[in-house]
Formats: C-alpha cells, sequence, structure tokens
C-alpha cells in the first residue's frame, strides 16, 4: 500500500485517479484549493469507493501552508500533480495567469518534495508539447515544437523544470504522463467534469448544449486538411486515464524507472474528428445536437492523436473504454448534476 499525495485531487482527472488509487488500496492525501474544483467531489469519492480520503484546502502558491503540509506528512510514497490551470483558450487570454499558476506551483512543490525521503512524482504533462506535430500517430520521440498557447508552453517548461531538477537530484525518479483529451465520468454518474462558467473544452460543451443550458455548439472550423474539415483529437475515457496514472506510480515505487525522467503518451491511439464526437453523442442520447461551424480558434492545432506503444510495453497499460461508452458517462453525468440543480 502506498501513501500518495494527490495535488489538484478534486479536480477532474484527479478525483478519477483518487478512485482508482483507493480501489487499489491506496492511502490517499488531497490537497486542492477548489478554485476549479467543488468540495461535493469529496462526496463522490467517498460514495462510490467507501472511503473518505484526507483532504486539506491549500493553495499551492502559499509557500508558507506548503511548508507546514509537509512537516506533518512526512510519510508520503509519491506524489501525483494534477494542480494547474488547462483551458487552451483561457490561457491565450490569460498568459499570466497560467505561467504563475502552472509553473510556479510546480517549483514550490518540487523545492518541499526535495527534502522528503521517498521523491516519486508523476507530472500530469499533455499532448499539447508536441505543438503541431509533423506526423500521425504521436510518438514520445516527436520533437518538441513551439507552443500553440500558453497552456502548452506551461507544459514543455514544467517538464523541462522536471528534466533538469532529476540530473542534479538522483533521489527524484520522475513520470511524466502526456494524455491526449480526456472526457466522460465515473460510469457511477457520481463524479465526472464540472466546468466553472462556459466549458473551454469540447465534450461538457456538447451536454450542456444537449440539456439546454447552452442555446448552440460551435464547431471551430470546417476547413482544416482532414476528412470532413473539423479537428482532429484522441480523446479517452477519464477513467482510462486515470488507471495510467495508478500503474505508473506504482511503477515508480518498485524501483522499475529505466531513468530518472520518463514520458509516456496516453491515449487510445486513435483520432476522431469534433464532427464524429458529435455524432457519438448523438447515438448514444439518441438525440440531434444543435451545432454550427464558425471560424478557427486561436492555438487549435489540426490533428493529434498518440502512438501508444511505449505505455503499452513498458507500463502494461491500455486503454479499453471506447468513445460511445465515455460519451455515455458523460451525458449520464450531465442529466444527474442538471437534476441536483
Amino acid at each position: 500500500m502506498m501513501k500518495v499525495l494527490v495535488t489538484g485531487g478534486l479536480g477532474y482527472i484527479g478525483s478519477h485517479t483518487v478512485v482508482e488509487l483507493q480501489q487499489e488500496g491506496h492511502e490517499v492525501v488531497i490537497i486542492d484549493n477548489l478554485s476549479n474544483s467543488s468540495i461535493e467531489v469529496l462526496d463522490g469519492i467517498t460514495k462510490i469507493t467507501g472511503i473518505q480520503p484526507e483532504f486539506e484546502e491549500l493553495d499551492l502558491r502559499d509557500n508558507f501552508e506548503l511548508k507546514d503540509f509537509f512537516k506533518h506528512h512526512q510519510d508520503i510514497d509519491g506524489v501525483i500533480h494534477f494542480a494547474a490551470s488547462k483551458a487552451v483558450g483561457e490561457s491565450v487570454e490569460k498568459p499570466l495567469f497560467y505561467y504563475q499558476n502552472n509553473v510556479s506551483t510546480l517549483i514550490n512543490l518540487l523545492q518541499e518534495l526535495q527534502k522528503q525521503k521517498q521523491q516519486n512524482f508523476i507530472f500530469s504533462s499533455s499532448c499539447t508539447v508536441y505543438g503541431e506535430a509533423d506526423k500521425m500517430p504521436i510518438t514520445e520521440n516527436a520533437p518538441i515544437k513551439l507552443a500553440q498557447s500558453p497552456y502548452g508552453n506551461t507544459k514543455q517548461i514544467g517538464e523541462e523544470i522536471l528534466r533538469d531538477t532529476t540530473k542534479i537530484n538522483n533521489d527524484l525518479k520522475v513520470t511524466a504522463l502526456r494524455y491526449f483529451n480526456p472526457i466522460g465520468a465515473h460510469s457511477s454518474a457520481h463524479i465526472g467534469e464540472l466546468p466553472q462558467g462556459v466549458p473551454q473544452n469540447l465534450v461538457p460543451y456538447i451536454t450542456q448544449t444537449a440539456i439546454g443550458l447552452r442555446e448552440q455548439l460551435s464547431v471551430f472550423g470546417n476547413d482544416y486538411p482532414t476528412e470532413d474539415g473539423t479537428c482532429i483529437r484522441d480523446y479517452i475515457h477519464v477513467v482510462d486515464v486515470a488507471k495510467a496514472h495508478v500503474v505508473a506510480l506504482e511503477r515508480l515505487i518498485k524501483h522499475q524507472q529505466t531513468s530518472n525522467f520518463e514520458v509516456f503518451n496516453i491515449g487510445t491511439g486513435k483520432g476522431s474528428s469534433v464532427i464524429e464526437v458529435i455524432e457519438a453523442f448523438e447515438r448514444v442520447s439518441n438525440q440531434k445536437l444543435n451545432y454550427k461551424v464558425v471560424e478557427r480558434r486561436a492555438g487549435d492545432v489540426t490533428s493529434a492523436y498518440a502512438d501508444t506503444i511505449k505505455a503499452n510495453n513498458i507500463l502494461g497499460w491500455t486503454s479499453s473504454l471506447t468513445l460511445d461508452e465515455a460519451m455515455r458517462d458523460a451525458w449520464q453525468w450531465e442529466k444527474k448534476i442538471r437534476k441536483n440543480n
């Protein structure tokens, strides 16, 4: 059994990862500042697992609070670091906020973690580090290009910070998981994606449009060089993403890593266009979605889907849930939260 710190553990991917950790018998401590999450998520986690994880409301930008946390938690076996802002469009509009919130918090966390005996660290990275990739599918060896957004740049910088730190700190073991586009919700509908305000991501905007919260879905461009003209992404069920984090951390704890800094793509290996995602939703919900094609959005790349062979072979992980299952679970979650409100 591991004792795991999950930062941003009440967020979308964080909460699903907490569930998977607890279901594997691990003890979890959550840090979250609730800026883009809700304390009610804690109840959802508890309903699914039967265990309420320890929770501390804490902002990683506050060095004093972070130091105090580690004084009282010196038996942490590993850290999974999710706490960050993650909307591409918003990052274009608020670059300084993204650099402060995503980069300074990582530095603060690493400075405290270096004082601990166990320094096993899973970094929530992103396929955005590849920018506009030259060829598909994208392997981990693809060149890291100029970021298309400040959000993507914070993930590039984060990986550089971690890589440089592992060079001078042999005790720090890092795995960066570059995941593609997590969607869906837990099949219990006890936890799921809770975007604040207007959603920046496709699937919650689809479900909010279908439920009547949004008048119409905007499809940003249909003149991309793809089969139907819309952007292609590797949409992966959030539960599959969560399971990858558990496997990756267990591997570090067992000292199975081949170097102190490793990266893995986490995706399905299959690209789906925006139109295909809409069609999948219409299939599982038995209703037509109101959408309209509008101009392209700044920061969007044409196509991005993963080569997952490295993760499949070395981590022993593979995605198992389908696009239709992800859309079904996202829709069940949307109906549940609107019913409760």
